[in-house]
């Protein structure tokens, strides 16, 4: 970082630079405890599951804008969460012609099976942490929770929801 950036320019990008790397050891993370746990099921699943339920029911379009695949891919998604399922359509409060998607019990039992699998493939790998890094590791995990919570409320409040 160079010398000669003011104390806010320097936090700033150190800021930047730590959440990028936090971003990318994230995606590392779940990627490799998909792989460990050899779960055969599509990373757009688990993500769906997520989105639904941590926002709700949605419509087609705000799920996939969402889980960030096409209208199209999202479609052929919840045909097939629909007949595991693992999500319903439910009429839609604001316009009786429109669908929600909306997770299940049974969804909702999945993903967390699917969340404790990976969890649990993961413990060796840091099952020497110390309390500290232990204690770090919960406290990375409410501060970044709280800010996406945020940026989610944020959201929802300008679409009106």
């Amino acid at each position: 970082m160079p010398e000669s950036l003011p104390a806010d320019d320097a936090r700033t990008t150190e800021l930047r630079h730590t959440l990028g790397d936090l971003v990318v050891a994230a995606h590392r993370l779940t990627r490799l405890a998909a792989r460990v746990t050899g779960s055969t099921e599509s990373p757009a699943t688990w993500r769906t599951l997520s989105v639904l339920e941590t926002n709700g029911p949605l419509r087609l379009g705000e799920l996939a804008s969402h889980s960030r695949v096409s209208q199209p891919t999202m479609t052929k998604l919840v045909r097939n969460l629909v007949e595991a399922e693992w999500v319903k359509r439910i009429a839609d409060s604001d316009d009786a012609r429109a669908w929600q998607i909306a997770i299940t019990q049974k969804g909702a039992d999945a993903f967390q099976s699917w969340r404790d699998e990976l969890s649990t493939a993961l413990v060796p790998m840091f099952a020497d942490v110390s309390d500290d890094e232990l204690d770090a590791l919960r406290r990375s995990v409410e501060i970044v929770g709280s800010r996406v919570d945020l940026s989610t409320a944020a959201s929802a409040a300008l679409a009106g929801r």
